[in-house]
């Protein structure tokens, strides 16, 4: 699987590595209302991979999800070169990262690499960017050079 660095590739050790860690992750998850638990693991350019899960709340719009979670941690350590993530799900398919955590992800690696899995094992691999095309950027700010 070719990831963001156009010279690196995933190979079927690090998939199921990042696959793994995003399952462990996945059992952290506090989801008293949906019960509905997600794992997310990023891999970063330094070879870290940092975990997230979802986050719920009673108040539903301070909820956070695994993938969110993941990329702050990340952020917080000084990370900001992302490689790829997978997300697992206990769902009938594979998990798949909300439009706000696509647009989330996006700011910081537009191209990313996605592996979405369920636990029963069905995979799905894309790219971020064809998850959400045209996505909104920093591009969108450059007013004064269109001028």
């Amino acid at each position: 699987m070719q990831v963001a660095d156009k010279n690196f590739y995933l190979d079927e050790e690090q998939i199921q590595r990042l696959l793994e860690e995003a399952k462990k992750a996945r059992l952290l998850a506090y989801a008293p209302y949906s019960s509905y638990q997600v794992g997310a693991a990023l891999l970063t350019k330094g070879g870290r991979v940092y975990g997230g899960c979802n986050i719920e709340n009673a108040s539903y719009g301070a909820a956070i999800c695994a993938e969110r979670v993941a990329v702050a941690r990340a952020i917080a350590e000084g990370e900001t070169d992302f490689v790829a993530m997978a997300v697992v799900a206990d769902s009938p398919e594979p998990g798949s990262p909300c439009g706000i955590c696509r647009q989330f992800l996006a700011e910081f690696a537009p191209e990313l690499p996605l592996i979405m899995a369920n636990l029963d094992g069905k995979v799905r691999q894309g790219s971020l960017e064809a998850y959400l095309p045209y996505a909104f950027n920093k591009d969108y700010f450059r007013a004064e050079e269109a001028k």
